[in-house]
């Protein structure tokens, strides 16, 4: 069986909750830029993390750095219908992340980050009644991005890397009906797998002055090829009886390009502003199908030969960000945050997703010249949205209303060698 048509992986078989980031984006880099709403993030650089955002940044290090991140998530989501309620279908997630930054000369430095750029997934009950478009979705990847950087001159610095990212992917769909030897709990879809997609990202620093500097950066879009089996009644000539059969398939993935400018002013010794566009390409996803190696295998109710068809519709989308930081004093900053991330996608049981707002705040704790700790809190707050889906065991669509926040808290330590 082969998956194919990249389109969606966060549909059928990736997801994301609803209230953390447009479409299935991982956005939990850093506690020092959930602070300030990761405002500023290509352009300021205050710890090893800001690797995560822009190459560029490790040439204004004069020292190694390792910085090391967790955050969790817990998102609250409901879904209502008239065909029955859903509640807290997002589960809670920790978010790890780890960088490292190593000056070489005045000139060069290198550095690894490992972290994510997407994830998460959703939970509905095993007895959903719209447990064929819902069910369990998630996903998983990791970023490991080694990076080089070059300064130029005093005001010009260049980076580049390269990315290895693993990613799984695991979907259970239910009956959600009863219906001859079929039960609301029959499963009548099952995938997982895994595999590995290589990308590389670009960044430039211009440094107008010490308080005044602005960055860009770039992702490009990476495409994962994952391997796995899908079980499903659709699998089996016997489906009709709910019977399902085993079969070997592989899910061409393609995650976003992502677009980054930001700027960061230090207005006076004790206050300083950042802001950030960031550019996500979800265009780049289309449907998501899957056929079976033999034509007869399969056959989902549209097309003999296909196990499964989910279609979406996503567009490119933005997150605009403004943050500000208040240095109280040489051992303590605090800092706060806004930005409006636009919803990617239309909205799905997989998928909610919607215009988010965040409300962040933070801190960082210098214990000492070379140890400093960030701390902050978020509230992204979810607009309600009502959307149709295509129930597929029953044959009917249902109107669904999905709302809810999520609150991210975020810890971090950084030591300097």
């Amino acid at each position: 069986m082969r998956i194919n048509k990249v389109a969606l992986a966060v549909t059928a078989l990736l997801a994301a909750s609803q209230v953390q980031a447009a479409g299935f984006q991982v956005s939990e880099h850093s506690a020092s830029g959930l602070g300030r709403a990761f405002a500023g993030e290509a352009a300021i650089g205050d710890n090893a993390a800001s690797l995560a955002r822009n190459p560029a940044l490790m040439a204004t290090f004069d020292k190694a750095q390792l910085s090391v991140v967790g955050s969790y998530v817990s998102p609250d989501i409901d879904v209502t219908s008239t065909m029955g309620n859903a509640d807290d279908v997002a589960p809670a997630q920790v978010v790890p992340a780890m960088y490292y930054i190593q000056p070489i000369n005045d000139q060069w430095a290198a550095g690894l980050a490992i972290y994510s750029n997407y994830g998460v997934g959703t939970e509905y009950s095993n007895d959903y009644i719209a447990g064929s478009a819902a069910g369990t979705t998630s996903i998983m990847s990791v970023n490991f991005n080694p990076n080089v950087s070059y300064r130029i001159n005093e005001q010009l610095s260049l980076g580049a890397g390269v990315s290895l990212v693993y990613a799984s992917a695991e979907l259970d769909r239910n009956a959600g009906i009863s219906k001859g030897p079929v039960t609301p709990t029959t499963s009548v879809a099952s995938m997982e797998g895994d595999g590995y997609g290589f990308g590389w990202n670009l960044g430039a620093l211009y440094e107008v002055n010490e308080n005044n500097r602005f960055g860009i950066s770039y992702k490009s879009k990476v495409k994962t090829e994952l391997e796995g089996e899908y079980t499903g009644t659709s699998s089996s000539r016997l489906h009709l009886a709910g019977v399902t059969k085993t079969v070997d398939g592989e899910l061409d993935v393609n995650l976003p390009s992502i677009l980054e400018v930001s700027g960061y002013h230090k207005l006076s010794d004790k206050f300083a502003v950042s802001y950030s566009w960031q550019y996500s390409t979800w265009s780049d996803f289309g449907d998501i199908v899957a056929t079976s190696v033999d034509s007869a295998d399969c056959n989902d109710g549209i097309a003999q030969g296909q196990c499964l068809l989910k279609e979406e519709d996503y567009s490119d989308s933005s997150r605009y960000a403004i943050g500000g930081e208040y240095y109280l004093s040489e051992a303590v900053t605090i800092r706060a945050g806004y930005a409006f991330d636009e919803q990617a996608g239309k909205s799905t049981l997989s998928i909610p997703d919607t215009d988010r707002n965040w409300y962040t705040a933070g801190m960082t704790y210098k214990a000492s010249p070379a140890l400093s700790f960030d701390f902050a809190a978020a509230l992204v707050a979810g607009k309600e949205i009502t959307f149709d889906e295509a129930i597929p065991v029953t044959g009917t669509t249902g109107t669904f209303t999905s709302s809810g926040d999520a609150y991210i808290y975020s810890a971090q330590m950084n030591y300097s060698f």
